[in-house]
């Protein structure tokens, strides 16, 4: 018997997802499949709160599937092994997916395409996490943008053209999953570990005042989205029409989300280098004692320490509080960005290549469209402005006022001066090489 193929990859869920309805829209079964891609589960940790994430999801969708007498299928191993082995075991007629735009998910799926075409069966991608591609917001000259609110207020003006059509959701049509009870594999069996973090439910309700709590981090007023968005356990045309309807603040913090993505898939030496060369002549400093120091949350300034401690502890930390911990680090401690995005990436539970990446390089002033680098955060006026009354600080530095805290890695006026004088000399570097 012929069937399709849907390939769960970032869109962990039965609702609004644009490959799987297009795959339930045609005539055959389709078979829900989920590879657990060892090139990237081998560099993870076997307990990472992130496969338990995507584990538990899964498990979701298996029990859903199972109440129209279907399952899901999960494999685990390279994928491009696994596609040969599924060749020989199905009649497939077509395998749909979601496109992924990471340079990794690109080269996966080409070669993919291509095993799967050697046999004449084609694979059809969908947009499906963003509203926009890369392909879709450009300049008049059709070259892409590397400015943010420009490329803003494009994404608003072809959104305001069509809104419908970009972020109306997509209606399940009455497709039949093939049939059958594929054995959903325990923790074990996939060489996982129960994980000490949990991503949270993410709150839909606190998108209408996210404007007002944005910048408090002590509130705890945030949605906890990210991870959801990440994985694609919601959809980014809900969470469109929601700030459509409401916050523009939010929907602010989306676009900048797409405006990364394609900055990435435009750009894709940012992975490794600064998005500006004139920066690359910066003299890091890259004192590695210093770096673990500030990992553990030990710089000896409380609002630094306590980000760092939330983030070793949960896999979150507040958007402002992720910005000033980033700053200290490039500017004060005056390490290269990259150990830092290195952090972030192991540590974060929303963790995503191109806005972690963009972050970064924002937070260092190398990036597109970044804080000039002589833009420095004192992580004492941050304090006041952010958190006056240390509550956030408080939750998270469980002894701050009880015991002595960490002294001071570094004297913030030396360190500003110092980070002056070394972006200074590096550009002169550049200019004249």
């Amino acid at each position: 018997m012929k069937i399709n193929i849907f390939w769960f990859r970032r869109d962990l869920r039965l609702d609004d997802n644009t490959a799987l309805n297009n795959a339930l829209g045609r005539d055959l079964p389709v078979l829900p499949l989920f590879i657990f891609d060892t090139n990237i589960t081998d560099e993870l940790a076997d307990d990472d709160p992130r496969l338990n994430f995507i584990y538990e999801s899964l498990a979701m969708i298996n029990n859903e599937l199972q109440k129209s007498g279907s399952s899901l299928r999960i494999l685990k191993g390279d994928p491009v092994k696994i596609w040969e082995e599924l060749m020989m075991a199905y009649d497939i007629n077509a395998v749909f997916v979601n496109r992924d735009y990471e340079p990794y998910a690109t080269r996966r799926d080409n070669a993919v395409e291509k095993i799967l075409g050697q046999k004449g069966i084609s694979l059809f991608g969908f947009k499906d996490q963003v509203i926009f591609e890369e392909g879709e917001i450009l300049k008049s000259d059709n070259r892409p943008y590397t400015v943010f609110t420009p490329y803003k207020n494009r994404w608003l003006k072809k959104l305001g053209e069509d809104p419908q059509r970009y972020c109306q959701p997509g209606k399940t049509p009455s497709g039949n999953y093939l049939p059958g009870n594929y054995p959903f594999p325990s923790m074990e069996e996939t060489g996982l570990k129960k994980s000490r973090i949990c991503v949270r439910p993410y709150d839909l309700s606190v998108i209408s005042c996210y404007q007002k709590y944005r910048d408090d981090p002590a509130a705890d007023r945030t949605s906890y989205l990210s991870p959801h968005l990440r994985f694609g356990t919601v959809s980014i045309r809900k969470l469109i029409q929601i700030d459509l309807e409401g916050n523009h603040v939010f929907l602010n913090e989306l676009i900048w989300r797409e405006f990364f993505m394609q900055i990435l898939f435009h750009f894709p030496h940012v992975i490794t280098e600064n998005f500006k060369p004139i920066y690359n002549n910066i003299q890091w400093r890259n004192n590695e004692e210093e770096f673990e120091k500030w990992c553990r949350g030990e710089t000896g300034y409380a609002i630094v320490d306590a980000g760092m401690r939330q983030l070793i502890r949960t896999g979150y930390m507040h958007n402002r509080i992720r910005m000033i911990t980033a700053g200290f680090l490039c500017k004060n401690l005056l390490t290269d960005w990259r150990w830092g995005e290195a952090w972030f990436a192991e540590k974060l539970l929303d963790y995503e290549l191109s806005s972690n990446n963009g972050n970064w390089q924002w937070s260092a002033g190398t990036g597109c469209d970044a804080t000039p680098y002589f833009r420095i955060f004192n992580p004492d006026t941050q304090q006041k402005k952010f958190d006056p009354k240390y509550e956030y600080v408080t939750r998270w530095v469980d002894d701050y006022g009880k015991t002595p805290h960490p002294e001071r890695i570094v004297d913030h006026d030396f360190a500003r001066q110092r980070a002056l004088i070394t972006y200074r000399e590096g550009i002169k570097r550049k200019m004249y090489v």
